[in-house]
């Protein structure tokens, strides 16, 4: 499990996993938590528990997603119903205790944030898509709207994959670059092929909403030694299916 020092330091329950740990075998090999893989689900359940016991073991059932890429986002409040059909959605913002709200990644940004004041917290799955649509702005715009402040929130982002493997077509930076021509600051051209950044391009997006307590988690999901489940490698290993990591954060 990986930390961040700076939500460490605000005594938030939070974690990024990579995929040591769990009960999976195969290419989900071991700590996969997707139940939207093609895993065996009670494998996907016992990872997910101890997941769950690691934040800790008095905390609910892990609340997931079913991700889309979208820039929407559910607020979990008291008055939140829940059902056993996951919501369709890339973000999750509570203000409850011993909730564990978490996102699934295999390549894509996972956020976790928190208000130190207000106590509030969510987690954001930014993958190109739901970062092109704008989920960051949404998600702080509505903390700011329930009492939150810039300076109070802190924001982890966390593993992912890095420039140098994250190879685009040209279409794809013709897309940004329409929307804004400073975006090409996250394009580098080498020996004819386009390489995006993403964790800067999601970090520009928040220190333009003002947020300066941003802790970069630098690791590649893509890089094998560092041991986390990730799409692109497993398309390149030419595998059907591919495991998902889990970021998680949690009031006490």
């Amino acid at each position: 499990m990986i930390t961040s020092k700076k939500l460490l330091r605000e005594k938030i329950s939070h974690g990024f996993f990579n995929r040591n740990g769990g009960r999976s075998s195969g290419i989900y090999k071991s700590l996969n938590c997707g139940p939207g893989s093609n895993d065996k689900k009670n494998k996907v359940y016992q990872n997910l528990q101890i997941v769950k016991n690691k934040i800790n073991k008095n905390a609910k059932s892990i609340f997931l997603l079913n991700q889309i890429h979208s820039d929407k986002f559910i607020f979990i409040d008291k008055k939140f119903k829940f059902y056993k059909k996951r919501i369709k959605a890339d973000a999750i913002i509570t203000n409850q205790k011993y909730l564990p709200i978490a996102v699934l990644t295999a390549d894509c940004a996972p956020l976790l944030l928190h208000d130190k004041k207000k106590n509030i917290i969510a987690a954001i799955h930014v993958g190109w898509k739901g970062a092109f649509k704008g989920i960051v702005n949404k998600v702080i715009n509505f903390m700011l709207k329930k009492g939150c402040k810039k300076s109070d929130i802190t924001v982890a982002i966390g593993p992912c994959i890095s420039q140098k493997n994250y190879n685009v077509k040209e279409n794809f930076q013709k897309k940004f670059l329409k929307k804004d021509k400073k975006n090409k600051i996250f394009f580098k051209k080498r020996k004819k092929i386009i390489y995006f950044n993403l964790p800067k391009f999601i970090q520009s997006q928040l220190k333009s909403n003002q947020i300066t307590n941003i802790d970069l988690v630098k690791l590649d999901t893509f890089e094998k030694k560092n041991n986390f489940f990730s799409a692109r490698r497993s398309l390149r290993l030419k595998h059907d299916d591919y495991g998902r990591n889990i970021s998680i954060i949690m009031i006490n």
